[in-house]
């Protein structure tokens, strides 16, 4: 009932500041300003605000709101762990039947597993090079520079 009455209020004062501002020839602002004060006047005649008022003293609102956000808190808990997994079950087990048939490819021409190391390709024969301590002499005054 108060919740009403205050409504109401606003309202009336509200719709007086847009008169006071069409008489100032600023009728823009005082349309603009009516839209707002017809707001709480319309959510009264709704019954909106006596549904919150409703809504904001009841313990049993009040525990259905806490089991919304504990069903929120599930649901994403649910989803992270998915994600953090990659994928649903019928992804996952996807993505493993086409890695194992992607480990043992019958048209290889080398054994995927197998258990002699390929051979390093030769070396071709450099011209000149600078030794190797010549090659480090730059990398340790860097370090040193730097207390390292």
């Amino acid at each position: 009932m108060i919740a009403e009455t205050v409504c109401s209020a606003v309202a009336a004062a509200g719709l007086g500041i847009a008169a006071v501002t069409a008489y100032r020839r600023r009728f823009l602002a005082a349309t603009r300003i009516a839209a707002y004060a017809l707001v709480p006047l319309g959510l009264v005649l709704t019954g909106v605000v006596e549904w919150l008022a409703d809504t904001a003293f009841s313990p049993t609102a009040w525990a259905g709101f806490a089991l919304l956000g504990v069903a929120w808190g599930l649901f994403a808990l649910t989803r992270a762990v998915e994600r953090r997994r990659g994928g649903t079950r019928k992804e996952r087990r996807a993505a493993a039947r086409s890695a194992r048939q992607e480990a043992a490819a019958p048209d290889a021409s080398a054994p995927s597993l197998g258990t002699a190391a390929p051979r390093p390709a030769a070396r071709p024969a450099a011209g000149p090079r600078a030794t190797s301590s010549d090659d480090f002499s730059d990398i340790e005054a860097i370090l040193k520079k730097h207390g390292i």
